[in-house]
């Protein structure tokens, strides 16, 4: 069983992919774990339970990390229950998911599509 994560290969390596309907899985299941830093976040921010779920159930992953340490994680990108556009980290820890963090995306880091990270050369 692969846990919601497919494998792919790049450069011959394996490369560890999220899968969103695994998410929402968790999500329908209550497998889902809110993690202190995202509650704190979440708090700061005004984003509410709901808007995250809203988020995942209704979103699209537009990053992976499958690298992350301890388990890979991504980017999604959803609509909480205001309509407010939202982005939510979100790991896939096997049977679960965990949420890492979640936060209103602006410009600063994003085209204004708010899905597409800018690039910055440094």
């Amino acid at each position: 069983m692969n846990h919601g994560i497919r494998k792919g290969t790049g450069e011959g390596e394996s490369i560890k992919m999220i899968n969103i309907e695994t998410l929402r899985t968790y999500f329908q299941k209550d497998m889902i774990v809110i993690s202190e830093h995202a509650k704190n976040r979440c708090r700061e921010r005004n984003i509410k339970q709901k808007d995250i779920e809203h988020c995942i159930m209704t979103g699209e992953i537009i990053e992976q990390y499958p690298d992350d340490f301890p388990f890979p994680s991504c980017l999604v990108f959803g609509y909480g229950i205001n309509n407010q556009i939202i982005h939510a980290v979100v790991s896939s820890e096997g049977e679960s998911g965990r949420i890492i963090t979640a936060y209103i995306p602006n410009t600063d880091k994003f085209e204004t599509d708010l899905k597409t990270r800018k690039e910055h050369n440094t």
